[in-house]
């Protein structure tokens, strides 16, 4: 098995951005074999062994985005789109989208609801090397209430029993993860509220009941408040959203459930969208305050927060995670802990710990290289190298082109 290794200024190994100046990571077929100091590694390396040097770069973990939707066009009506798509045509798209995840340096990418399946087959194309993209774990069809949030992508239920047949439907289908619509949505016109309850706290236990017993965890939409408690009280595994909306248009913070969501340790991905700025700028510094004030709670509690996108929804553009995670600076969370929330924490919250997002031997190869320290600032994130999604590597459109035209100048100069 032939081994690649990329040697860089800086290489950022894992939690809390535990790095080394001058290292390398080693790479054989989709796993790391090392990283770390560069003399360690090369150690390691086989005579003829391909090199890649990077010296005036940070290599990290791939970056996660725990929340996109690829069925999703991120245009200003992605609803109708969908539902006036057929399967080929919607596929088609979802798999130029993925690939505008992995050009952004996102290798894993958990889609929470799509139509009949699609990602599914999206994610065995990549998984198979048909098609170039990140890992994605699949929900397929999210469970909502009759004429629910999303009701189109067809998870229509009602009941405990339509409830547990929706999720075993869902497993056949290959789930990695079964969504439920604990609250209504502002996506879906004319129905329920976006800060109302869709399922009782004893549907939603049964809808994680069914899961667990099937090996899935259970994430659950819930922006408001009494969806919130009840996702809680059912042993959901993450929360999405969790914006804690009431009926009235404000946010209420109850710390009681916080405290409960510390307590069970209950991953909460905001899925904070990336055009956050101009939103702040529409309702003013002051509404804006209010409305991020419960999200810069959980961040100061120590609520274990991971990354997300909402990718697809209108206007959240993929590839755009790094917009979101500079929603996170803003509240005052340090550089290193918001890398940590799109590398270990995501991948711990996604039940991939071990498995990716940090470097380390054994891990896969789910690596990218950007130009600049991330540490000093978020936005070098955007300057992507080279990424690998299982060892697979790939070059984004733009960087290949950065790099011709900076080749291109040092032969002008040279003239």
């Amino acid at each position: 098995m032939s081994q690649i290794l990329i040697t860089a200024g800086q290489v950022l190994l894992g939690p809390s951005s535990a790095h080394v100046r001058d290292g390398a990571v080693l790479i054989a077929g989709d796993g790391i074999v090392a990283a770390g100091a560069r003399e360690e590694v090369l150690a390691c390396a086989e005579p003829d062994c391909r090199t890649l040097d990077f010296p005036d770069s940070t290599v990290l973990p791939g970056l996660i985005d725990c929340h996109v939707h690829l069925a999703f066009d991120a245009g200003p009506d992605p609803v109708t789109t969908v539902r006036e798509s057929d399967d080929a045509t919607l596929l088609l798209g979802m798999a130029g989208r993925a690939r505008q995840l992995l050009d952004a340096g996102i290798t894993t990418a958990r889609d929470l609801g799509d139509r009949g399946g699609l990602a599914v087959r999206l994610r065995n194309a990549i998984g198979e090397g048909a098609v170039a993209g990140p890992r994605i774990l699949a929900a397929t069809a999210p469970l909502t209430a009759r004429n629910g949030h999303c009701w189109f992508l067809g998870g229509e239920v009602e009941g405990e029993t339509e409830i547990r047949e929706q999720v075993r439907r869902n497993a056949e289908e290959g789930a990695d993860v079964i969504k439920v619509m604990a609250t209504g949505g502002g996506l879906t016109r004319g129905g329920p509220a976006i800060w109302e309850p869709q399922f009782t706290a004893e549907e939603l236990a049964a809808a994680v009941e069914e899961a667990h017993r099937l090996g899935l965890p259970v994430a659950a939409h819930a922006h408001g408040v009494d969806g919130i408690a009840a996702a809680i009280a059912a042993g959901v595994d993450s929360i999405e959203h969790c914006s804690w909306m009431t009926e009235d248009g404000s946010s209420d913070l109850r710390e009681d459930l916080l405290a409960e969501i510390i307590a069970k340790g209950i991953p909460v991905c905001p899925a904070n969208h990336p055009n956050w700025r101009a939103f702040a700028d529409r309702v003013g510094a002051e509404k804006a305050a209010e409305l991020f004030a419960p999200m810069r709670r959980m961040a100061e509690r120590g609520v274990n927060l991971v990354a997300g996108t909402d990718a697809g929804v209108p206007r959240a553009v993929f590839g755009g995670l790094v917009s979101s995670l500079e929603f996170f600076e803003h509240l005052g969370v340090p550089r290193n802990g918001i890398i940590d929330m799109a590398t270990a924490q995501a991948a711990s919250a996604l039940g991939l710990d071990g498995q990716t997002g940090r470097l380390a031997e054994g891990y896969r190869a789910d690596i990218l290289v950007v130009d600049g320290d991330p540490l000093a600032g978020l936005d070098a994130l955007r300057a992507v190298r080279l990424v690998l999604a299982g060892g697979r590597p790939h070059i984004p459109e733009d960087a290949a082109l950065r790099r011709h035209l900076a080749h291109t100048a040092t032969q002008t100069s040279e003239l």
